[in-house]
């Protein structure tokens, strides 16, 4: 399998991690961690440099979900079925568009994790460890095993750094719908 240009630029750059002490096994866990680390913190940047720039159109949309699914609560209360049904299909929608919004900023957080397992591809594709059992462990299992503490230690402090702090307090502000209407009534 030939490696794709774009990869072959970053290939001597990816593949150096993997080179630090010369002892193959311990070099792969190290080099495999260090692209782990690398892909988290890649990705929480690019999730939040995407929930900022896309705010404000989630906020619309969540806005108006909310605005029309008390429109619909209140044309229900007053027994005024078609006003429900037309202002629930509305807030419907609008909920359904801010959903998807958000999913879609998941893509932002993921892209490092596939780009990075695209390339371990070409370096590693035969690899195994092998476990208990007869079973073995590929690069792609490796990988998990190690980005997942990764990401759960990352979690724990990176609101210590001034832009995952700034991004922490404007996502502590936004109050869930159902806390907002037992405010407002």
């Amino acid at each position: 399998m030939q490696m794709s240009p774009f990869f072959l630029a970053l290939d001597p750059y990816l593949i150096w991690f993997y080179r630090i002490t010369g002892h193959a096994p311990v070099d792969f866990l190290l080099g495999t961690l260090v692209l782990a680390c690398q892909a988290m913190f890649i990705g929480e940047c690019c999730i939040s440099l995407a929930f900022l720039a896309v705010r404000k159109h989630i906020d619309r949309a969540t806005a108006e979900a909310d605005r029309y699914q008390i429109l619909s609560l209140e044309a229900l209360a007053e027994g005024d079925k078609d006003t429900y049904r037309a202002a629930n299909k509305v807030a419907n929608d609008a909920f359904g568009k801010s959903f998807f919004m958000q999913i879609a900023l998941s893509a932002a957080f993921l892209w490092p994790i596939f780009f990075i397992l695209a390339w371990m591809q070409y370096r590693f594709a035969g690899l195994a460890f092998p476990l208990l059992g007869g079973y073995s462990l590929g690069y792609i299992g490796v990988f998990i095993l190690l980005y997942l503490p990764v990401y759960l230690l990352f979690r724990k402090v990176k609101h210590r750094l001034p832009h995952f702090r700034r991004l922490k307090t404007i996502l502590d502000s936004y109050d869930p719908p159902e806390v907002a209407r037992q405010r407002k009534g």
